[in-house]
């Protein structure tokens, strides 16, 4: 018997292989993340096994089909996006501005259309005073989705403050991703619910229910709508650790946008998308998309969202057409730069084009296989002429892409294949000089707190070297 078993076991593990195989090439992912789990499956048959399980990379299909559920039933209750469309007629801007919309609007995004206003926020404590402020300034509705949500002092406070408006008739709905906001008990969100708020997790995991293949995908999005009037974007969570009140010099460095009129519609809409995936119920009411002056004479934005669930990649290609199209200067800063194979060109060819390409990023993040291989990649793009700057000793956690001082791209979506192929991320593209102006000039600022990336030549160890090539052979699962 025994001796049957053991070929028997083998011949089983080798079709589950070519079984796994073909998924796999049949996903039509890139050559270098197909490759990269076939050898993780044949190499580590136990271990590869349970990684492909839990973070193998399985479209959503379901979420299309909701999805597309979700759109019609608000493409139907609201004529908002036609009024867009109408409204993105007047777009003034030509030239890589124009081109970089109708690129956006091909793969499926909302119209640039004018702000009544657009505010940067440079600081957690920033952020969640304008938050405060916005909230209990509402009077029908108020819609917030995060990543992380920690039960801190801020988290507390700005529950607290959503569980005030709740009490006060105001629809409250509150979307937090399972796994991010896993410090999150159902104890700590239930005075929400007895005030008659709403709250949902983004792909629960539990036993009984247990979906291995949705663990990779997270909703990685921070927007907060307040009367469908004013919207909030970027790469801040309710979290301590990003107030400097609460952790000191320590907080951790970031950006966020507010925003007033048309382009909070774009939000509105990816957020009601999203709750009716986590809840199967997409409320509406006309008062979610309330009217503007059409003669707003604000900043143009244009909301851009991506996720696995469409094969278009908005903001990947976003990133890719916003370096090659760059004539003058590129200001790039990411916590988590993992480039892929076609971000890398991009950045090294307007380099060696003669524009001047800055990057900034952590001396360390928070994650050491990430920063490792990041690190893998300076040399070849320092070679080219690319600047690196690494900021610390505190952590960098801004998302934000200037171009020309002309388009600048702020939001959740890190420079990494996880932001740009695995979660479901939102991005802000403003096409006002003024905006990108006080980016860059916040670009530059941040540039004091850092130090530049030099080469280290002979000095780099063997271990050191070795490390961050073995880490950069994950960088398509990263």
């Amino acid at each position: 018997m025994t001796e049957h078993f053991i070929p028997l076991l083998s011949l089983g593990w080798l079709l589950w292989i070519v079984l796994v195989g073909i998924g796999l090439i049949l996903e039509r992912r890139s050559p270098t993340a197909t490759l990269a789990w076939l050898l993780a499956l044949l190499f580590m048959p136990y271990f590869g096994f349970i990684v492909y399980l839990l973070l193998g990379p399985r479209r959503l299909r379901r979420r299309r089909l909701r999805y597309g559920r979700a759109r019609d039933r608000l493409i139907q209750s609201t004529h908002r996006l036609d009024r867009a469309r109408a409204i993105a007629s007047g777009f003034p801007a030509a030239g890589l501005e124009r081109q970089l919309a109708t690129l956006l609007e091909r793969t499926g995004q909302g119209a640039p259309t004018p702000a009544v206003s657009a505010t940067l926020l440079e600081s957690g404590d920033a952020c969640y005073s304008a938050l405060e402020t916005a909230i209990t300034a509402a009077r029908h509705h108020v819609h917030l989705e995060y990543y992380l949500w920690q039960p801190d002092a801020v988290g507390i406070r700005l529950r607290d403050v959503l569980i005030e408006k709740a009490r006060a008739g105001v629809q409250v709905r509150l979307l937090l991703d399972a796994i991010g906001s896993d410090r999150i008990s159902n104890r700590f969100l239930q005075p929400v619910r007895d005030a008659g708020g709403e709250t949902a997790w983004f792909n629960p995991l539990s036993l009984r229910r247990l979906r291995p293949n949705h663990i990779n995908f997270r909703t990685h999005r921070k927007i907060v709508v307040c009367d469908g009037r004013i919207g909030f974007t970027g790469g801040i969570n309710i979290s301590a650790e990003h107030s400097a009140t609460a952790s000191g010099p320590s907080a951790w460095r970031d950006t966020h946008l507010r925003i007033e009129g048309e382009p909070v519609h774009r939000l509105q809409f990816i957020f009601l998308e999203d709750w009716y995936f986590a809840t199967d119920q997409a409320p509406f009411t006309p008062e979610f998309f309330p009217q503007f002056p059409e003669s707003s004479t604000g900043p143009w934005v244009q909301i851009v969202e991506s996720g696995p669930d469409n094969t278009r990649q908005a903001i990947a290609r976003l990133y890719f057409a916003a370096i090659a199209g760059a004539q003058q200067r590129v200001l790039l800063a990411t916590p988590y730069f993992v480039p892929s194979e076609a971000l890398t060109a991009a950045l090294i060819s307007a380099a060696l084009r003669g524009v001047e390409v800055r990057i900034l990023v952590p001396k360390q993040s928070d994650s050491r296989l990430v920063t490792a291989a990041a690190r893998s990649y300076y040399d070849e793009l320092t070679s080219a002429g690319v600047r690196i700057d690494q900021y610390g000793p505190g952590m960098l956690h801004a998302k934000l892409l200037v171009v020309d001082e002309r388009v600048a791209a702020m939001g959740s979506a890190n420079f990494d294949n996880r932001s740009l192929a695995l979660n479901f991320e939102v991005m802000a593209v403003s096409y006002d000089a003024g905006l990108a102006e006080r980016l860059t000039s916040s670009f530059e600022a941040d540039l004091h707190q850092a130090s530049r990336y030099v080469k280290p030549g002979r000095r780099a160890t063997f271990s050191q070297r070795l490390g961050e090539s073995m880490a950069r052979l994950l960088s398509p699962l990263l």
